[in-house]
């Protein structure tokens, strides 16, 4: 749901890490960017309206006023909303290279959907 959301504010290159293997603190990393500070708060607005919406109860809310990079913890889904700038910069893809890449896509083939 966080990844549908994001994609439907045109989050660009949204990626999902799965860290069940790398961290006891969450089972998946969704992150994704925006090209402005209000594509930022954007994405972060329709990733948090779409799991309330589902009943999935937010535990932490970090960096919306600024909107260079938004965390949403759900506790096993962690969502990181980057500026483009900043996503370059912090890099959590290469910091958890690690991790496995969930491939949606491949999801969406099997189930039809």
């Amino acid at each position: 749901m966080a990844v549908e959301a994001a994609e439907s504010k045109k989050a660009l290159d949204v990626v999902t890490l799965d860290m069940h293997q790398i961290t006891l603190f969450t089972d998946y990393f969704v992150i994704g960017s925006g090209t402005s500070t209000v594509h930022v708060k954007a994405i972060a607005e329709a990733v948090e309206e779409k799991l309330s919406g589902a009943g999935v109860r937010l535990l932490h809310r970090e960096g919306v006023n600024g909107g260079r990079w938004v965390l949403l913890d759900y506790g096993d889904v962690v969502v990181h909303i980057f500026h483009q700038d900043e996503r370059e910069y912090y890099d959590l893809e290469r910091f958890w290279r690690g991790a496995p890449r969930v491939n949606f896509d491949r999801l969406r083939e099997r189930s039809g959907t």
